[in-house]
């Protein structure tokens, strides 16, 4: 596109992506308590007082939600360290009751690692001009981390259902080496089939698996 003055914008910006990508991880039960994960059921059944965050609850950890974060960094080349912890993320906001994510940061489950983009990942327009082939996105980290319940926001309220707080979620963080939405495409498409063919997660994104915050 060229402005008034004849400047061609395309020459003045160059796109610098980066994607962090939130899996729920395919466990019969939540990551720290023995409420069901399953899709679909009633609003507000699948909870206890874990999960809803009431005073006095004590977490057990979820060991299967362990193998499958070990599971998708051994698959991803990252490093599994020796030493790991949980955080607590404070945050105001109706969708988390106790006003804490159990979350990491400092000490996450897995670190670097790399995804490679193939060319059948890409759109299929965009599969004959790939800018630059066999390209590798590099990871800052994955970490494991509880997920939140789900906000339906009609005409004058809201609505919550606490069925999905407290799922495991995998978050996968990458560095800022996308260079524009075709590899962001490719990206999430050859995480998406990773973490499917791994068995560590359906990532059916009609159903709230596979979400995606973009930094640009």
């Amino acid at each position: 596109m060229t402005s008034a003055l004849g400047i061609q914008h395309s020459a003045l910006f160059e796109p610098v992506i980066g994607l962090e990508i939130h899996a729920q991880l395919l466990t019969e039960t939540k990551i720290f308590c023995g409420c069901s994960t399953r899709f679909g059921a009633p609003p507000n059944t699948n909870v206890c007082p874990v999960c809803l965050g009431l005073p006095g609850a004590l977490p057990v950890m979820n060991e299967e939600a362990l193998r499958l974060t070990a599971l998708a960094g051994l698959m991803l080349g990252c490093d599994i360290p020796e030493v790991c912890k949980f955080d607590r993320k404070n945050y105001f906001y109706p969708d988390m009751p106790k006003n804490y994510q159990i979350s990491q940061y400092d000490l996450p489950f897995c670190l670097g690692g790399v995804v490679p983009l193939h060319d059948l990942a890409y759109p299929k327009d965009a599969q004959k001009s790939i800018a630059t082939k066999d390209k590798q996105i590099r990871l800052v980290r994955i970490h494991l981390e509880e997920d939140v319940a789900k906000s339906f926001h009609m005409e004058n309220s809201t609505g919550i259902d606490f069925n999905r707080a407290g799922t495991p979620l995998l978050e996968i963080v990458s560095e800022p080496d996308i260079a524009g939405p075709d590899e962001a495409f490719a990206y999430l498409s050859v995480l998406q089939q990773l973490v499917v063919y791994g068995g560590i997660s359906d990532a059916d994104m009609e159903k709230g698996q596979l979400r995606c915050d973009v930094n640009v």
